[in-house]
């Protein structure tokens, strides 16, 4: 079912007439998906991506979809809901839509997300309400979570240039010179920009690949983050592996969950971090930004957290449960990359997370594994279990990084942003 507004009501600067937008949407649909003939697909995007949506709709149909079903979100909407709702809705979630969506996935079919928000929609709004919300959205959300979690299926998110997005990124700018300029910068870091996109995304995946299992090889106990404001050590989990890039989710099929990538990730043990971190870029969550970011742990759980704006999401945030206060992820990410070299901060955590190393709070991805185990098993192994996972930046070329074995030997892994070979 299509909800969306007719192409009139749209903003003019929501649609750049452009010939790389198809390029991004089959580069969604054939790398990000790998989506397969015979293969339904759910969609969810803000109305502003109607362009990006109907061409994504189109190379999947061409590519063998049975059918391609879109959902369409509009932010100004859920604003209207923190104006005039009642106080007792904030504790609300449509469950009967996700349990809908949770049956299509364990149907067979993909998952496409397309993103694109204004990063500040709710930064005026009471934090507590917002944070209700989410802690409702994220109950009712779970049973298709755990499916996209578990890689029960193929699934993938891609951006969308949203016009109050590109006026938060380049604020000095006119409305149409910014959603201009930020799609320069997405088709430059999804790798659009390159004479055949899709043949530049194989050997990127190849480079993560080799990446990824040199780590894997090494089988570090646990990981060594040194830099300004920084002391971190985080404990890796038991069995962990290190992926990036491309995977094969469970029903067979290879894709990119993220449009772009640039990192290789594993799951921490949720009782094993220990020391001080601060972050290297803000953190965009649910609408509010949240600078300044200074946390410590102690066996594996922020005991103290600051920031310097944003302080009350925060605390709301690391309190939706008690996973929400450890670790679910770290990622390396070298900063020669394409998005940490364009030197643009996107506001945005498909973005802003490719630029530098990063942790995220919350829910351990449980294919992150040497083999498949049960949850209690992955539990025992040190994975975490929340109802978030938030993730956000420590990585910069003047932080360090090392790995340490079991027997507390150390290896550097990087040094000013960049890997150690």
């Amino acid at each position: 079912m299509d909800l969306a507004p007719s192409p009139a009501t749209l903003p003019a600067t929501a649609a750049p007439a452009d010939a790389r937008l198809d390029k991004l949407a089959e580069l969604a649909v054939k790398v990000g998906l790998g989506l397969i003939p015979g293969q339904e697909l759910v969609m969810t995007a803000p109305v502003e991506a109607l362009p990006l949506a109907r061409l994504i709709t189109e190379h999947a149909y061409k590519a063998g979809a049975t059918l391609v079903t879109t959902l369409f979100s509009d932010e100004q909407s859920s604003l209207l809901r923190y104006q005039h709702a009642r106080d007792e809705s904030f504790d609300v979630a449509p469950g009967w839509l996700f349990e809908g969506m949770a049956a299509a996935y364990r149907g067979g079919a993909a998952r496409l997300a397309i993103v694109g928000a204004d990063p500040s929609l709710l930064s005026g709004q009471d934090a507590s309400r917002v944070a209700r919300a989410n802690r409702a959205q994220s109950l009712a959300y779970r049973p298709a979570l755990d499916l996209i979690v578990d890689s029960h299926i193929n699934w993938t998110l891609v951006p969308f240039a949203h016009p109050a997005w590109a006026q938060a990124v380049f604020p000095g700018e006119t409305a149409e010179a910014a959603v201009r300029k930020l799609w320069d910068a997405i088709y430059a870091t999804t790798r659009v920009d390159e004479a055949d996109p899709i043949a530049a995304w194989a050997a990127h995946n190849a480079r993560l690949k080799a990446r990824q299992d040199r780590l894997n090889e090494q089988r570090f106990r646990s990981l060594h983050f040194r830099g300004p404001g920084t002391d971190l050590i985080v404990g890796l989990a038991d069995g962990h592996a290190w992926m990036g890039g491309a995977s094969k989710a469970k029903n067979g099929v290879y894709g990119n969950p993220n449009i772009p990538t640039e990192e290789v990730f594993t799951t921490p043990h949720r009782a094993m971090t220990e020391g001080v971190v601060a972050a290297t870029k803000p953190l965009s969550h649910q609408g509010t930004l949240i600078d300044g970011i200074r946390v410590r742990f102690e066996a594996g759980a922020i005991v103290e957290a600051q920031a310097t704006r944003g302080q009350e999401v925060l605390e709301k945030m690391i309190s939706t449960d008690a996973g929400a206060r450890q670790l679910g992820e770290v990622a390396l990410v070298p900063s020669s990359n394409p998005i940490a070299r364009s030197g643009i901060l996107f506001l945005n955590t498909l973005f802003d997370e490719n630029a530098a190393s990063h942790i995220a709070l919350g829910q351990a991805y449980s294919k992150c594994f040497v083999e498949t185990f049960s949850e209690e098993e992955l539990v025992k192994r040190g994975a975490n279990r929340s109802l978030i996972h938030v993730d956000w930046m420590i990585g910069s070329p003047e932080v360090e990084v090392d790995g340490l074995d079991s027997e507390g030997r150390r290896t550097p892994l990087m040094r000013g942003g960049e890997w150690v070979d």
